[in-house]
């Protein structure tokens, strides 16, 4: 009845991460023989599991977080082995193969500390001995994680010691384990498992932050969540008596995150026409200009029949103003995101038979995603999955041993917009030239410069991902070497069934009225953008690694750990030859489409590749690290590494924009004018006798690369303090540069009428740089108390396009701002500037204090007050940072490409100093005065300071001893308190400097978890 009682509770409440949690396994050897009855203790922080090696020598722990573990295996009579595995969702067993203590060791009762090696077949195991591990195996994308861990000589040789002589009185605390002879307990269960629910509400979630003194209404949501899991031998009576282990979990989770977001709405006045109570920037009534006359509309009123059809046709899809707010904002509306999700994982472990190793695994997920936009549009994305992995390890010998793995991923993802198969805005708007298939269905986007709330909803896309990938890899240990050697072969498939930007753009300034909205109800936009057409592609994308490590150990105070990988991916290919580049004249004097169909281009007479972009095949990438203990007997461990890490997925982002150009799609990015006027009925007219192509890529564009080098020193303290003072410093080459040729200033005389423009041309002359200084103060576990602090001074510079926008409005101001295009492409050296990530102080801090641990905790509490003081445990997370840096523009498109968002604001000379409330002072900025190009510096502005503060609280419950009971509460943003992701950062919108954008205020869980 207490088990259904609890599985009851367990129904009600709610499993905090059970999603998160993983299992390890792997085999303790000696020789070729299985070790049963040896301890392994698995230890991350103050976390700690425990378990006993069966008959056949394998381990098993379940409901492991994610992360890096630091493993322990004791036997009595062998050397303790200890190192680190990297515990995640594909399992990575290991084999540890122990080593007898040596017998003047047992001779001595005097303690030693030294460092030794672990042998592992497992490539996510790391030596605890002086390791400088480099791991050009492993993952290819990231630096050396360089571990030194300390070990000492095993507390239970000198158990054996009783007067000089080996002691086995089975009443020793040094007798045999409970897994030997008459001392072996009762049998055990050999599965393990548990199951709990999510139930959560907008109830005790905080209110969404409100922008103004008017508090928001609540939505109302429930999250629910409901996880099981369960694991052990397959076993078949009769057929199946030594089958694998298996491990197998469930999740069904629904979740919702709310988020407030402001916006500017036109009004019912403006609605009708009448501008009168219109602002500009500074605060100054707008005057309005007829276009046919050149002369003010009287009282800034357009006549009704003046206004634009089109128009008043998409102002039916924007909400009333709900605030009396004059000059910022006149509506807000909290945006929530549901998320949906299934998930089932299933593993399968052979432990061992011979020297053989057998293992694999199978994971599905369903993730369904409804994002609310501030326009009340609900889009959902759909995206699952599956993989599966089979890995086969053979030992040769001792000191040899080869894996092999291959490894099959397939990634679907749907998106669905709001209007798709719904309502057909454009066609009843009458607006003509752009898509209008009922999959496509929805409005044009519409940006204003002035901060109105932008008319968008998302692109329908159905893509879908297949990759497989082949792995051998080979450990040999020889003298003081460890050397790892192998590759890989990986097939990637793509599948695309989408358009760029299917239903286009229009971006509208001003210029003709004096008014971004006035321009907008007479239905003259000042430019627009398209791209459609070619929506299925068939994409291939190969690619090959090769990479040798050695981990060469000079003495137990030294090791030296270096290695070499090379990369080579190759440039993506259609399967039909739908790929269209822009075949240049030097110095863009000319340019003519050419496709992969038929490679040859018609104005340099070049031969092209299929992929239209030649190969890069020098990714040799080598790495070195090191650790150094300088003093014997000292903490002190000096380490240092360097290394080359290449960007391997550079090519999938550009591959999706080369397919959607002409001949074979309809695009075009063009400005309004005298020879080409546009309308918000027929406003995708490209100009004639102009390339209509928005895209190119320089065909010896190469792959970049970082550079990454690091230094730290870590020394113990009193108090079981551990400090390390750590520097990292990174290098970009060969990153990626988007500029727009041919382009010139507003207001200045076109130097070259002739050549073609209107498109980005990208190419690999990009470079970035980052210096960060690292302190870290951690305490070790010591009366139930442990913790981290960490400081981290960085400066982050690059020119670089650091995101190629792909699917969605490739030519939008949002898309092309996050693509850091150059403002002037002859002056590329002005780009050089704070990167978009460059936060210079960031602190990160840790907790978690149990009680009932140590004899400061409480460890000997007993009664009553013992009951209610142990078993609980509070935990912390603090984030703490400064802002992000942010660029002024002036949203204006740049002469004859129609292209907005890349040129940048005037400095005015007065204080940037931001007023109480703001990031940035709008005295301060101006539109670019006439024939120039902005004076203010790309991200410029630094942006709101970042803070979170998360915490929780959990009280274990024993149950005997197979089940274990976790009743736990979990606050995100426990303090409440306001933070911003988002400013607006366009010079002309009276919100320039206004956060617009507040994150999520605060979420309480409460759960449940049952373990057995």
């Amino acid at each position: 009845m207490r088990l259904v009682g609890i599985t009851t509770i367990a129904v009600l409440l709610v499993v905090p991460r059970v999603v998160a949690a993983a299992e390890h396994h792997g085999q303790v050897t000696f020789g070729d023989l299985p070790v049963p009855g040896a301890t392994v203790t698995a230890t991350q922080g103050d976390a700690q599991f425990v378990t006993i090696t069966d008959a056949q020598g394998v381990y098993r722990l379940g409901e492991l977080a994610e992360g890096v573990w630091t493993l322990k295996i004791e036997m009595l009579g062998f050397e303790p082995a200890t190192g680190n595995v990297t515990v995640g969702a594909e399992p990575t067993p290991a084999t540890w193969e122990l080593e007898l203590v040596p017998f003047e060791k047992i001779a001595s009762s005097a303690p030693q500390t030294g460092f030794r090696r672990v042998e592992a077949t497992s490539a996510g195991i790391t030596d605890p001995g002086a390791s400088a591990t480099s791991p050009a195996s492993s993952n290819p994308s990231s630096p050396s994680n360089l571990t030194d861990l300390p070990t000492e000589s095993s507390a239970a040789a000198e158990g054996l010691l009783v007067n000089g002589s080996v002691n086995n009185g089975a009443a020793s605390p040094f007798a045999q384990l409970a897994a030997f002879g008459n001392n072996r307990r009762g049998p055990r269960s050999l599965y393990n498992g548990g199951v709990g629910l999510i139930l959560g509400s907008s109830i005790f979630d905080a209110r969404s932050y409100s922008f103004t003194d008017q508090p928001l209404q609540k939505p109302s949501y429930r999250d629910v969540q409901f996880a099981g899991t369960f694991g052990g031998p397959f076993k078949v009576p009769g057929l199946i008596s030594n089958g694998p282990n298996f491990f197998a979990l469930y999740q069904r989770t629904s979740d919702h995150t709310t988020t407030t977001q402001p916006a500017l709405m036109p009004t019912l006045r403006e609605r009708a026409g009448d501008l009168s109570e219109t602002r500009d920037a500074s605060g100054a009534p707008v005057r309005i200009i007829d276009p046919l006359t050149g002369l003010p509309f009287p009282g800034s009123v357009i006549p009704r029949e003046r206004i634009s059809p089109q128009a008043a046709s998409l102002l039916n899809y924007y909400p009333l103003a709900n605030l009396e707010a004059a000059g910022t904002y006149n509506y807000q509306a909290p945006v929530v995101a549901a998320v949906q999700q299934d998930e089932f994982q299933t593993r399968l472990t052979q432990p061992g038979f011979g020297r053989n190793q057998l293992f694999g695994n199978f994971a599905y997920r369903s993730t369904a995603t409804d994002a609310t936009s501030v326009l009340a549009f609900i889009d959902r994305t759909r995206v699952s999955g599956i993989d599966g992995t089979i890995n086969w390890t053979r030992r040769f010998t001792q000191f040899v041993s080869l894996r092999l793995r291959y490894q099959f991923n397939r990634l679907t993802t749907e998106v669905t917009p709001y209007f798709a198969n719904r309502t057909n805005v454009s066609g009843e708007a009458q607006i003509s030239g752009n898509n209008q298939e009922p999959i496509n269905w929805g409005p044009p986007k519409l940006t204003f410069s002035s901060g109105v709330e932008s008319l968008v909803d998302a692109q329908y896309a159905s893509n879908r991902s297949q990759t497989h990938a082949w792995n051998g890899e080979t450990l040999w240990f020889h003298g003081r070497h460890s050397t790892t050697f192998g590759g890989d072969v990986r097939w990637q498939q793509l599948t695309v069934l989408s358009q760029q930007d299917a239903r286009g753009g229009f971006t509208f300034t001003g210029a003709l009225t004096g008014s971004d909205l006035a321009d907008f109800l007479l239905g003259i936009p000042h430019a627009s953008s398209i791209a459609f057409g070619n929506a299925d592609k068939y994409l291939v994308a190969p690619s090959y690694s090769a990479y040798l490590n050695d981990d060469w150990r000079f003495g137990p105070g030294f090791t030296l750990n270096a290695g070499v990988r090379w990369e080579y991916e190759s440039p993506i290919t259609e399967q039909y030859g739908r790929l269209v580049n822009l075949d240049f004249a030097p110095g863009f004097t000319a340019a003519s489409p050419v496709v992969a169909s038929d490679p040859v281009g018609a104005v340099s007479g070049r031969q092209y590749p299929a992929s239209l972009i030649y190969p890069d095949k020098s990714g040799i990438q080598p790495r070195l690290g090191a650790a150094w203990r300088p003093l014997a007997g000292s903490s002190l461990v000096i380490r240092a590494g360097y290394g080359i890490y290449r960007n391997t997925s550079v090519y999938q982002s550009i591959a999706m924009l080369l397919a959607q150009q002409p001949p074979l799609s309809t695009t075009l990015s063009v400005e309004n004018s005298a020879e080409n006027p546009l309308t918000l009925a027929n406003g995708f007219v490209a100009v004639p006798g102009t390339t209509s192509n928005t895209f190119a890529v320089d065909p010896n564009l190469r792959v970049g690369y970082a550079e990454i080098w690091q230094a730290s020193l870590q020394r113990d303290l009193p108090a079981s303090l551990t400090l390390i003072a750590n520097y990292l410093g990174t290098r970009g080459n060969r990153l990626l540069q988007a500029f727009l040729p041919n382009t010139y200033p507003e207001g200045a005389i076109n130097p070259c009428p002739e050549c073609p423009a209107g498109f980005v041309y990208l190419t690999s002359t990009g470079r970035s740089s980052r210096h960060a200084t690292q302190l870290q103060l951690r305490r070790r576990l010591r009366n139930g108390l442990t913790s981290t602090i960490q400081y981290t001074l960085a400066k982050a510079m690059d020119d670089a396009a650091f995101s190629v926008p792909s699917g969605d409005g490739a030519n939008s101001a949002q898309a092309v701002s996050q693509m850091n295009i150059a403002q002037d492409w002859l002056g590329l050296d002005a780009e050089w500037a704070p990167s978009p990530f460059d936060q210079r102080h960031l602190v990160t801090a840790q907790f978690q204090y149990t009680t009932g641990m140590g004899v400061s905790g409480g460890a000997l509490l007993t009664g009553m007050t013992g009951s209610l003081v142990k078993g609980w445990t509070l935990t912390g997370q603090l984030t703490a940072g400064s802002g992000t840096p942010l660029t002024p523009l002036a949203l204006g498109p740049v002469p004859g490409t129609g292209v907005t968002g890349t040129t940048r604001a005037d400095l005015t000379g007065a204080p940037t100093d931001p007023p109480a409330g703001y990031y940035a002072n709008a005295s301060a900025y101006a539109p670019p005065a006439s024939g120039q190009w902005g004076t203010a510096g790309r991200n410029s502005i630094t942006g709101p300071a970042q803070f979170s503060l998360n915490a929780g609280i959990t009280r274990t419950f024993l149950w005997g001893d197979r089940y274990n009971l976790d009743w736990r509460i979990d606050a995100t943003n426990v303090l409440n308190r306001v933070t911003y992701s988002s400013v607006n950062t366009l010079v002309a919108s009276p919100q320039f400097g206004l956060p617009n954008r507040a994150n999520p205020m605060r979420k309480i869980q409460m759960s449940l978890r049952l373990r057995f």
